[in-house]
């Protein structure tokens, strides 16, 4: 009897630490989704206001702006529509400088090998260089050419993982642009995620690395700007 008594207690301890974890799993999932839903709408009201706002164009990272050439092949002058999205590439090609690929997508006006270019290159040292107006398309992102900006990256190795001093520049360029164009953070992707095509590699096989990548742009996008300015 003492036994049937011990069962019983011992399944209403379990009923009430089982209904306890789900209350506590709930509270967080509420909490989470709030935290969420309030930070989307904070970057929503954010790049609305920076989106044109003079100071906030002013304060674009160091670069060199070095544009391409007018030419059918790289810069072909054709405007942009309205940009809703950040496209990330990497070089595929390893050890390169961000003026060596600047100086391919140059020299294709002469040797007219394929239609290539973006609009920014980062170095492996950090260093970035403007290839392209903001205004105007790049053949980077095939059917996404006409409403976003390309950032091409340099990468040591075939791995395609990024130096720390290109990553810091990655984000820095990308988030000052989610604020320059009123792009929100959500809407910087991938050239993967456009095509298909394994580029960014590294980012295409970490998926973990690329969500953490986008919370950096975001996190840097916040802390360098007020929805009050």
């Amino acid at each position: 009897m003492r036994k049937t008594k011990d069962n019983k207690l011992k399944v209403r301890i379990l009923l009430i630490i089982g209904l306890a974890i789900l209350i506590i799993v709930t509270v967080i999932a509420f909490i989470i989704r709030q935290r969420n839903q309030t930070q989307q709408v904070s970057f929503e009201e954010l790049v609305r206001n920076l989106k044109g706002d003079a100071a906030w164009e002013d304060n674009r990272p160091e670069m060199a702006v070095d544009l391409l050439t007018p030419n059918e092949y790289s810069r072909p002058q054709i405007e942009t529509a309205e940009i809703t999205g950040i496209v990330i590439h990497y070089t595929a090609n390893p050890g390169t400088t961000a003026a060596d690929n600047r100086g391919y997508f140059e020299g294709l006006k002469d040797s007219g090998l394929t239609y290539a270019s973006s609009h920014f290159v980062v170095g492996i040292e950090g260093e970035i260089i403007q290839c392209i107006p903001t205004t105007e398309i790049a053949y980077a992102s095939n059917e996404r050419n006409g409403d976003t900006i390309s950032i091409e990256v340099c990468h040591p190795d075939a791995s395609g993982k990024f130096t720390n001093n290109t990553y810091d520049s990655l984000v820095e360029l990308t988030g000052w642009l989610c604020g320059y164009l009123g792009v929100e953070p959500e809407n910087v992707i991938r050239h993967y995620d456009v095509t298909g095509k394994l580029c960014p590699l590294y980012y295409v096989e970490n998926e973990k690395e690329w969500i953490g990548f986008k919370e950096d742009v975001g996190r840097w996008l916040l802390n360098h700007a007020s929805i009050d300015e």
